[in-house]
């Protein structure tokens, strides 16, 4: 049994509850798509070297740190080429050269990557680097603590896009082998830079 609020007069209706404010989602975490004003530039130390690029490539492979895996995939994608740890600077003004970040998803990959996403988010890279996003290779087979999963998030958020490679167990013990049959990451990442692989896959 229900009993009526005394304190309303007979017949009428409390006022309606004023509506919720709704907050916006979005699909994936927020990145950055192109250089941002007021991104401050990182210090010297924590800075790529800039190196003129004679050559043409369909998109540079930036290896942030030795042994990021930049040289292996030039070597699966025609047309690409490894930046030997520098940004790749067009030789001819007006011209742009696509890049991909390379890191490791270890501690010292992955701040490397933030501070090389930091460089070209601040605008310093003028109009000569287009950058494509980041491309994360496994340290070691596993899932990653997470610690290193929480900052990998963070990291991506300063790059256009961001790809995940699974770990190759192949590449420890002998050179990569273009003829071999890759993991499926691998064919979704050539697709989304219209690369293509050296050697058919059966």
């Amino acid at each position: 049994m229900s009993e009526a609020n005394k304190w309303l007069r007979s017949g009428s209706t409390p006022a309606p509850a004023p509506p919720r404010p709704t907050v916006p989602t979005t699909s994936g975490p927020v990145t950055v798509s192109s250089p941002q004003a007021g991104v401050p530039v990182p210090d010297q130390a924590d800075r790529l070297p800039r190196r003129e690029a004679g050559a043409q490539a369909t998109v540079w492979w930036l290896g942030v740190h030795g042994g990021a895996g930049e040289t292996s995939l030039s070597m699966l994608a025609a047309g690409s080429r490894p930046a030997d740890h520098a940004w790749p600077m067009p030789a001819t003004q007006g011209l742009l050269n696509r890049v991909v970040l390379v890191a490791r998803t270890n501690y010292a990959g992955l701040t490397a990557a933030q501070h090389a996403a930091r460089e070209w988010a601040s605008g310093s890279l003028g109009d000569a680097i287009r950058l494509e996003g980041l491309l994360l290779v496994p340290d070691l087979p596993g899932r990653r603590p997470k610690e290193l999963r929480l900052l990998s998030q963070l990291v991506r958020g300063g790059v256009p896009r961001t790809w995940s490679l699974p770990w190759v167990d192949a590449w420890r013990f002998g050179p990569v082998d273009p003829a071999a049959q890759l993991p499926k990451e691998f064919a979704t990442l050539f697709s989304d830079l219209s690369l293509h692989p050296i050697a058919p896959r059966i």
